[in-house]
């Protein structure tokens, strides 16, 4: 069937029309469906999760689309606007930082917030963004790969807020910032033989720094190594957790009909081990068309990162990337016994706020380069 060539001319300026809108809005597409399908599917858990209460999903909901707007915002700033308040964002989380260690708020045994009065706001957050940030502004002037005096700048930079963020403590924040600014570093062409070095002293010195460690973090590791040494005690997090996915099988018991968080056994269901829930509900086969979305999301990322036009833009989306797919990796390793436990929520899926808006702005950050990138070269 032949089309009209009125008609064809009408359907080809109604494609570009909405290109058009969307490259003005700064919306990578692809993106933005996939990270919204992941959403979608963390409301339809939590609801589960959290025993079917509607209050929980509409203040998720409410998070959700606060950190949606927030990543709308975000991808309207140009890259070379990022590049230029790099360091005076970095220098300013750091400074908030302090500022926790003084007269921060505690909570749960740890100072980590800071009152602002109208509401709390964890610095920590800011500096998932302000660190990779930093270190793509000092390394995109290099020469790559970079020397190894320009490492070791880069890597004081990313010590700072890592072990400012460790004595509040927040072991696991301070791994996702050290992991942000370390893969700037591996972007920027470090060499595998001083990884080994580096990777060689730090096993090393694993010993030693067991002393420094806190009571509750030593046992976090004494449970990793070991959790059905005290079932019922530090070990019943994650023994219940293998239980939950063990129970799902192949295909799952069914949305609405897991026993482990519906029962409380599994404590956290709502948070960190969200994760065993699902796969107790949908199985291997839900687990691994979940997974196939992240990775999805993952290589659409690192596609934007390759795409991108200049050196600072392509370490920074670089470092966004990989530190998704760590975050994704640590909380999966520790709900199914790989990792210890370090309290990193599932992305997008698991309760919570602060987390989320810094993830989605990060995606925003992605957007922009990818859209001011084909402005550019149109």
């Amino acid at each position: 069937m032949r089309i009209p060539l009125q008609n064809y001319h009408k359907t080809s300026h109604y494609h570009h029309r909405e290109n058009s809108i969307l490259h003005r809005l700064h919306i990578d597409m692809t993106l933005f469906f996939l990270l919204l399908v992941l959403s979608v599917i963390g409301l339809v858990i939590l609801y589960s999760a959290g025993n079917e209460d509607m209050a929980l999903i509409q203040r998720q909901g409410t998070r959700l689309a606060v950190a949606f707007f927030a990543m709308l915002v975000m991808a309207q700033v140009p890259p070379h606007i990022l590049k230029m308040f790099a360091p005076w964002l970095f220098l300013g989380g750091i400074l908030l930082l302090l500022s926790v260690l003084f007269f921060g708020d505690m909570g749960k045994g740890a100072q980590r917030w800071l009152n602002l009065g109208v509401f709390r706001f964890q610095p920590s957050e800011l500096l998932k963004l302000a660190t990779p940030m930093m270190i793509a502004w000092y390394l995109a002037e290099r020469r790559l790969p970079v020397k190894f005096k320009y490492i070791f700048l880069a890597s004081i930079f990313i010590a700072i807020p890592t072990v400012l963020i460790a004595k509040q403590p927040d072991l696991g924040t301070s791994i996702l910032i050290a992991s942000s600014g370390l893969a700037v570093l591996f972007l920027a062409g470090i060499s595998w033989q001083l990884i080994l070095y580096v990777g060689g002293a730090a096993a090393a010195l694993a010993p030693a720094l067991w002393h420094f460690m806190k009571e509750y973090q030593k046992q976090r590791v004494l449970t990793f190594l070991n959790p059905e040494d005290d079932p019922l005690g530090a070990g019943y997090h994650i023994i219940q957790s293998k239980i939950a996915i063990g129970s799902g099988g192949t295909y799952g018991k069914g949305w609405l009909h897991g026993s482990q968080a519906r029962l409380d056994f599994l404590p956290e269901s709502s948070t960190d081990f969200i994760f065993a829930v699902f796969a107790e509900e949908f199985g291997l086969i839900g687990c691994a068309l979940l997974l196939l979305i992240y990775l999805l999301i993952f290589i659409r990322s690192i596609y934007i990162a390759v795409q991108a036009q200049d050196t600072f833009s392509r370490l920074l989306a670089g470092s966004l990337a990989l530190t998704f797919f760590i975050y994704l990796f640590v909380n999966v390793g520790m709900v199914t016994g790989i990792l210890p436990v370090v309290g990193v929520p599932l992305p997008l899926i698991s309760y919570g706020g602060t987390s989320m808006v810094t993830l989605l702005i990060g995606f925003g950050i992605l957007m922009s380069i990818q859209t001011h990138r084909k402005l550019l070269s149109s």
